[in-house]
């Protein structure tokens, strides 16, 4: 594995909802002269997702170096969909859940890449009305993305932690502050990764799943990260998708960070079992309480803070990120933990709203209003 410093090239990709400004709900279907307009601005970097009224805007190729470029490539992105989307009384909301949508009523895609995941799936396709952030680092091929990937997995549940964005489902409180990852679970081959040495290892096993018609595709392979199916890469779906373009940004340079540092590590995978058992309770705890978990050290004999977390990170990895240009992770992780995760953001509105006297509805379309406002304004 590389030893000298290395700053791994990176990509992120965006889903959102398209919220009408009326109802604060989603349409079915969206009209279409948008989706031409749409597409015409964003030519190949617009894609719709498995409804209707989901859009994906793709940063994916892992060929972007500083952050401070994703960032303004995130912000205008977010710009021009809200521009085009407020023509057609339309806007749009980046979180991992809508508050009060009715998934029984959304329209499933019609792009032929989704067609057969509702037919194998039925209603697990059909509830998974939700949105993710995913994040591509490069690994040179030389490399072994799986020994890689072994090294970074007791780390994702912070990851997912700082980014929670979907506490609120069917018009109510979930009790999680990412219910997006609970709708994940009930996918087939889309939680954690299986416990697997290295990447030939995985290329056996993914070629068994395709022979014996467990997936159709390698894409079909969606654990929560995965040695990307069409670039040298590490790719993280683990995160719920971030209205704070900020918050976002912190899950990149993190994950990014990471995947550097473990790329420095000698080949000596760690105790594979025991970091397996750790690893289910902490996602658990960063799916049910968030930044506000108490989660096991590797050990799974004591527990720490997120904040206490956070600063082992840093002292892991923090110069990496500081040479990569990418300090500031560590600075918005700490705002996080300080002022909350827009589930926490998303909560306080919602209980605001009520202790203000709304009904339940419009304490709900309060919550939407500040996402909106939070995606656009970035």
């Amino acid at each position: 594995m590389p030893s000298a410093p290395f700053a791994p090239g990176f990509g992120v990709e965006e889903t959102f909802f398209l919220v009408d400004k009326r109802s604060r709900d989603l349409p079915p279907q969206l009209p279409e002269a948008f989706l031409q307009a749409a597409r015409a601005e964003f030519r190949e970097g617009l894609s719709q997702e498995m409804f209707q009224n989901l859009l994906r805007l793709d940063m994916v190729q892992p060929s972007l170096l500083e952050i401070a470029e994703a960032r303004a490539c995130l912000l205008e992105r977010r710009t021009r969909l809200a521009a085009i989307a407020g023509e057609y009384e339309l806007a749009p909301l980046c979180a991992g859940s809508h508050p009060f949508a009715d998934w029984h009523i959304q329209v499933p895609c019609d792009d032929p890449h989704y067609q057969p995941l509702f037919e194998d799936h039925r209603m697990i396709a059909h509830r998974s009305l939700i949105c993710g952030m995913r994040v591509l680092v490069s690994v040179p091929p030389e490399v072994d993305r799986i020994r890689v990937m072994n090294q970074v997995l007791g780390w994702l549940p912070l990851l997912l932690a700082l980014s929670t964005s979907s506490p609120l489902w069917d018009s109510r409180p979930t009790g999680l502050m990412s219910y997006r990852r609970a709708v994940c679970a009930e996918w087939p081959h889309r939680g954690c990764p299986e416990q697997l040495p290295d990447e030939p290892a995985f290329v056996a096993y993914r070629q068994w799943l395709l022979a014996c018609g467990s997936i159709r595709r390698e894409s079909d392979l969606g654990w929560f990260i995965r040695p990307s199916p069409q670039h040298p890469a590490l790719e993280l779906l683990l995160a719920d998708a971030c209205p704070s373009v900020e918050d976002a940004l912190c899950v990149v340079a993190l994950f990014r960070a990471l995947v550097a540092w473990a790329m420095q590590q000698n080949d000596d995978s760690p105790d594979m079992l025991l970091q397996r058992l750790v690893l289910k309770e902490n996602l658990w705890r960063a799916m049910r309480f968030g930044i506000h978990g108490m989660f096991l050290d590797a050990s799974g004999e004591a527990s720490l803070s997120a904040g206490a977390w956070l600063a082992q990170a840093h002292a892991c990895f923090g110069e990496l990120a500081n040479a990569e240009g990418d300090s500031l992770a560590f600075t918005r992780g700490r705002h996080i933990l300080r002022y909350g995760s827009s589930a926490d953001r998303q909560l306080h509105r919602y209980r605001e709203a009520l202790q203000a006297g709304l009904p339940r509805q419009q304490a709900l379309v309060a919550v939407v209003d500040e996402l909106i406002a939070e995606t656009v304004g970035g």
